[in-house]
């Protein structure tokens, strides 16, 4: 079975965070806003998010993707990545049942269960914990679940030591009222880390603009934050996806 490609692949981490390939798109197109079938009435603590993702590619150079966020907090969440020209790079659906995951230029998938997403067999990337970086749009950037540890001082707020329900320790700085950074130690020793930067209000609720995400003190992805609604309908098509015949499954 083939193995996904490196520049595709960390779109992974970003779980970011989800989406489907519409079957109603011609060729490898795929839309950002899902079109299929009627509205539906979104709940409340529904989310819409727009937002750039950033990979840092194995040569050190950027590349830019646009990305749109659904989100129902805990239960359900879809995500759609776009190239230039609006071409599909990558889509996700994860719900309480499994999540799925379609590549439409490279005619690959991949499957699981769990709240924990990516390729479990391959050390170099982070798994990613849906949850919370879903979480992150809604201005949620600590854990759900946690207990504090001991915390020290710091030239310019506090740095915190804490274990999450999990147990997995972490560690986070506050500047202010804001949380500006939050570490884990990563599975082959390397540590993990997301910078937050840049807060400002999103319809109501104080987000921070940039998400940067590190491992071992290397910047691999970055999220720059457009623009977020919640309790907008969504269409029939979000919560479906469909995986043509053609494509084949991601070796894991």
């Amino acid at each position: 079975m083939p193995r996904i490609p490196n520049t595709v692949i960390f779109f992974l981490m970003a779980a970011l965070v989800m989406g489907a390939v519409l079957t109603g798109c011609a060729g490898n197109r795929t839309s950002a806003t899902p079109t299929e079938g009627d509205e539906i009435e979104a709940p409340l603590d529904s989310l819409r998010a727009k937002f750039q993702l950033t990979i840092v590619n194995s040569d050190g150079s950027d590349q830019d993707l646009d990305a749109v966020l659904f989100s129902v907090p805990g239960k359900r969440y879809r995500m759609e990545l776009t190239g230039p020209m609006g071409i599909g790079v990558a889509s996700m659906l994860w719900t309480e049942d499994g999540w799925l995951m379609t590549f439409p230029t490279e005619k690959l998938y991949m499957k699981g269960v769990g709240y924990m997403v990516g390729l479990l067999n391959d050390n170099s990337i982070p798994m990613v914990h849906i949850h919370q970086v879903a979480a992150f749009f809604e201005g949620d950037l600590l854990p759900a679940k946690f207990e504090r540890l001991d915390s020290v001082m710091t030239e310019g707020g506090m740095a915190i030591n804490g274990v999450d329900g999990s147990g997995r320790k972490f560690s986070y700085e506050m500047q202010g009222s804001h949380v500006v950074s939050l570490s884990y130690g990563g599975r082959d020793g390397k540590e993990e880390k997301l910078k937050f930067s840049n807060f400002r209000e999103f319809e109501g609720k104080e987000l921070p603009e940039s998400i940067v995400f590190e491992r071992g003190g290397k910047r691999f992805l970055a999220i720059k934050i457009k623009k977020v609604t919640h309790g907008k309908p969504f269409s029939g098509g979000t919560w479906k996806l469909n995986v043509p015949r053609s494509f084949k499954p991601v070796e894991q």
